[in-house]
């Protein structure tokens, strides 16, 4: 039975599994006593009792990897703050390779890993022996070690974090079951049970496989689906030891730990078993699903290979409990876009136990702080867009998605499910046209096109995969000639108002009040002044902006500007579908387009940075003189209706200029030369415009926008990072960036992004540099640099502008 529920509380968090615990163990740290954790049936009955227990701290970027490693910190030192066991230690972990590739791809990781502050140890397949005994090695290419990773007892961590959380004035009630969420004027404010209901000034979604349902009462968009996921426990076996690493051969899909003196024995398989697709039954808690032991075979074969004792190994327990997973393979934090006060902690895709305390940190200082604490585009739920929450689209990429946790991490890999949701109106004539399209929000882009005799689809290396010879044609095209890039999937936003143009001068930390026709480059700003956008605003009229940010940033930018909107007389609408846009983009695009409008193209007359109507071929556009490719060009905005018959004339009239299709791989190669920054690698929330080197963008004469106060604290004094460029002085190793930098054989940044520069003949990336007693011009030229790829250190040249075009000649022309 339940207990009462009161009828208040600052903050109702729903569901009592590991994170919904964390979160609430962490508001109690922060101050707040007015808590309330309402569990369906029982604390950790969900997803968290059968997990696993693994606590790896190594992720995929920087503050992952900090949330991850803050977890066995607090893991380690819980017990002794509440007195209640947790069952976690540091037996560390091992991660063998196969293969040459995936041997490449563990140094890479372990190279990252310098610069996240965790210790990877290389270790030959001897070492890896000697420290797993019961391992077959003679079939390793190598390995690393990472000697501070832990497991955990998951049920006891749960409930140490739910005794600290009472400990700090936590009100903790089981069986209780939320039926709705409160809302009124856009902001959630308190729950439907079946107990009574509970007004609160926060609601936090934090319900695991019912995460999904509970976003769909509170009109948010909540994209996860349940997978089976399977393991089994063998009876106690000789060799085995209770400080025996956690394991992780991925090549064979499996992960192993020791569990009472036998083995735990799991893993992702390729092709996975969405489950829940009816919901999940009202009685479900500390329940399994089904064996299936014809399903776990590729597990069972694989381990036989890894640990041959399994062979003969009596099983005590097999365990197949569904697990939540999102479309990415990352969490969901953060408060919904589309509902006020209601925060999201779901989607853990079987690392719940290893980031739940992380998560629960930054999520509780979010919510009391009004803003994160951190950089979390990584997990922030603003990264999905509104139709990835379709059930049919879930499932699908649900069945490969867990498989790619333990899959080669290649680079630039592309999804294979779940494909062709979102199609600009010329994908037809791109595919005609030997496109092969990646997915980036849902949208089909063209990454590059196959030229004849290649065949047009991905061969993944981590050497030179094979379209790289393509994108290099399109590299040179758009240097030497003209290339014609479809840009469509670009998100646009219309602002219109009365006070349009007062709240984008204060939204935009550049000077937007500016003529109409006009285009202005600006990052919008936290009160840490750290970039939460980075757009171009066109003025229209008087009273109307076109706003254009990247496709990833979509849901993000607009949901920062609706937010800063407060009672303003503005409008904000989508306009993304209504318009088609085309980069024609050379030193030959002036002369391209000029065979088809009369309008003046001339810098006089249509200067860089200029946007107006213009009729071209049959057609009226929008053409904006503006670049990411460091070239003399124009984005044509056409209304979709239109845009095939301009596409066709644009084709017809660069017949013979040398026009050449080209792809989003070489405008990365492009922009990486000409040291164009990209949002959510070389610029985020935590880099200031300072830092980025972009002040150029900033017009400190406004009298206020948001952000001013910390930019004026930081200009004039010396800065503690700063983004540097860099190419290899060696043309032949590649930089895909998190590569660690290296100033006189000291490790003092990582690459945020790094590209294959055609032009330059060599590898260019950019990456943040620190020192204590600051950054300058002075500090870059004085160092000897390396980069660091694969645990080897090349010799590397830093740049002080741009290694391609400096002064903008040729954008200018």
């Amino acid at each position: 039975m339940a207990g009462p529920i009161p009828s208040h509380a600052r903050v109702v968090i729903i569901g009592g599994g590991i994170v919904g615990c964390s979160v609430a163990y962490h508001l109690t740290k922060l101050g707040w006593r007015d808590v309330l954790v309402l569990e369906r049936r029982q604390l950790s009955c969900g997803t968290t009792w059968h997990a696993a227990g693994l606590v790896g701290q190594l992720r995929s970027s920087h503050n992952l990897t900090r949330l991850a490693s803050y977890g066995a910190v607090l893991y380690e030192q819980l017990e002794a703050e509440t007195g209640q066991a947790t069952g976690f230690r540091r037996s560390g972990s091992i991660s063998v390779a196969r293969t040459a590739e995936r041997m490449i791809e563990l140094k890479r990781g372990a190279s990252m890993a310098k610069c996240f502050g965790v210790n990877v140890e290389l270790i030959s397949p001897r070492e890896t022996g000697r420290l797993w005994p019961l391992m077959r090695t003679d079939d390793l290419a190598g390995a690393v070690w990472i000697p501070r990773d832990g497991r955990t007892n998951p049920i006891d961590t749960t409930l140490a974090l739910a005794k600290g959380a009472r400990q700090g004035g936590a009100t903790i009630v089981e069986n209780v079951t939320v039926t709705a969420i409160h809302r009124e004027r856009g902001a959630a404010t308190g729950v439907s049970t079946d107990s009574g209901d509970v007004a609160c000034e926060v609601v936090v979604n934090c319900a695991g496989l019912w995460g999904r349902d509970v976003g769909r009462m509170a009109g948010v968009n909540v994209p996860l689906h349940a997978s089976e996921h399977f393991y089994i426990v063998t009876e106690p076996l000789d060799g085995v030891t209770r400080d025996l690493p956690v394991l992780r051969d991925t090549d064979g899909y499996i992960y192993v730990r020791e569990e009472v003196g036998g083995l735990l024995m799991g893993g992702f398989e390729p092709v996975a078993k969405p489950w829940g697709m009816d919901g999940v039954p009202e009685d479900f808690a500390f329940s399994l699903l089904p064996e299936d032991w014809e399903h776990f075979r590729v597990f069972m074969e694989q381990a036989i290979v890894r640990i041959p004792a399994l062979e003969t190994a009596p099983v005590r327990r097999h365990v197949n409990g569904p697990e939540s997973f999102t479309p990415d393979n990352r969490y969901m934090l953060g408060e919904a876009p589309e509902l006020r006060r209601f925060f999201v902690a779901v989607g853990f895709n079987s690392v719940g136990i290893a980031s739940a305390a992380g998560a629960g940190k930054a999520l509780a200082e979010w919510i009391v702080g009004g803003e994160p604490s951190m950089d979390l585009w990584d997990v922030d739920i603003r990264r999905f867009m509104p139709f990835q929450g379709n059930a049919r689209y879930l499932r699908e990429r649900i069945t490969e998605v867990v498989g790619l946790l333990y899959a080669m991490h290649w680079p630039f890999r592309q999804p294979a499910s779940a494909r062709g949701m979102r199609r600009s109106v010329l994908h037809e004539r791109l595919a005609a046209h030997g496109a092969v399209f990646g997915v980036v929000a849902g949208w089909e882009r063209a990454n590059w096109f196959a030229t004849a005799g290649v065949e047009p689809r991905y061969v993944y290396t981590y050497g030179r995969q094979n379209w790289v010879p393509c994108a290099a044609a399109e590299h040179r095209a758009v240097r030497e000639a003209v290339g014609l890039f479809d840009q469509s999937s670009l998100a646009k936003f219309l602002v219109q108002g009365p006070d349009a143009a007062a709240v984008l001068q204060r939204l935009c930390a550049n000077d937007v009040d500016v003529a109409p026709g006009r285009i202005v480059y600006t990052q919008m700003l936290n009160a840490r002044g750290g970039i939460e956008c980075d757009l171009t605003v066109t003025r229209l009229a008087d009273d109307a902006y076109l706003v254009v940010t990247i496709a990833a940033a979509a849901t993000h930018d607009a949901d920062w500007v609706r937010r800063g909107l407060g009672d303003a007389r503005v409008t904000l609408t989508d306009v993304t579908s209504a318009f088609a846009v085309l980069g024609v983009m050379g030193p030959r695009s002036r002369e391209l387009l000029s065979r088809l409008t009369d309008a003046d193209l001339s810098s006089a007359a249509f200067a860089f940075g200029t946007s107006r109507e213009i009729e071209l071929g049959h057609a009226s556009v929008r053409a904006t003189r503006i670049t990411y490719v460091g070239e003399l060009g124009w984005e044509l905005y056409v209304p979709t209706e239109f845009a095939t018959r301009v596409y066709d004339d644009v084709i017809a009239a660069g017949a013979d200029l040398g026009l050449r299709h080209a792809g989003y791989h070489a405008m990365d190669s492009l922009r990486m030369e000409k040291g164009y920054r990209s949002w959510g690698h070389d610029i985020g929330s935590e880099d200031t415009p300072l830092m980025a080197g972009l002040d150029f963008a900033v017009a400190f004469k406004k009298d206020a926008f948001a952000g001013r106060d910390a930019l004026l604290r930081q200009r004039g004094k010396p800065l503690s990072r700063w983004l540097v460029m860099f190419t290899l002085d060696d043309p032949a190793p590649l930089l895909l960036g998190d590569e660690p930098i290296y100033r006189d054989g000291t490790l003092i940044g990582r690459i945020t992004s790094g590209a294959y520069g055609h032009t330059l003949g060599r590898s260019v990336g950019m990456g943040y540099v620190a020192h204590a007693d600051g950054v300058d011009a002075a500090f870059v030229r004085g160092g000897r640099w390396e980069l660091e790829i694969a645990l080897e250190r090349f010799a590397a040249t830093a740049h002080l502008e741009p290694p391609y075009d400096p002064r903008s000649t040729r954008v200018r022309a």
